[in-house]
């Protein structure tokens, strides 16, 4: 049986699900506990994404997010599936650039813990470089 990180990264891969092809995608791991159940909020005046592992209650920001995130901004949106859960596992797909593999886009994609089913939750675009560190930041 596939684990919740194999499956998320297969449904990246599929050709058509984001805005480009993921050459690499990276499982989201909380740093402090090791877990890997997330509540997940996305910013709706910019392209930021923060996971909150449901764990230990320790907040990540995914790839340059911090760049742009706001506290005190209202508008901080919790992602939720279909079914109406927001437990997720997550995982970060990455789009890298073919004359110097730096990242160009970022596609966020979360499997919902209840139901399982994968979906892409926010993604946007890498302008700047050298960007390839963000790889670490899932």
């Amino acid at each position: 049986m596939a684990s919740d990180f194999e499956e998320l990264a297969a449904f990246l891969r599929r050709p058509g699900v984001g805005e480009h092809p993921v050459d690499e995608v990276r499982e989201s791991v909380c740093g402090s506990c090791g877990g890997g159940r997330f509540e997940v909020r996305v910013m709706d005046t910019a392209k930021a994404a923060r996971r909150t592992c449901l764990g230990c209650g320790q907040h990540a920001f995914i790839a340059d997010s911090v760049e742009y995130w706001d506290e005190d901004d209202e508008v901080q949106v919790v992602c939720a599936c279909v079914c109406g859960e927001e437990e997720f596992a997550a995982a970060v797909g990455f789009s890298l650039r073919e004359d110097d593999d730096d990242v160009r886009w970022i596609c966020v994609g979360l499997r919902c813990l209840a139901c399982g089913r994968p979906g892409i939750y926010e993604e946007w675009l890498i302008k700047w470089g050298p960007s390839n560190y963000l790889l670490d930041h899932a």
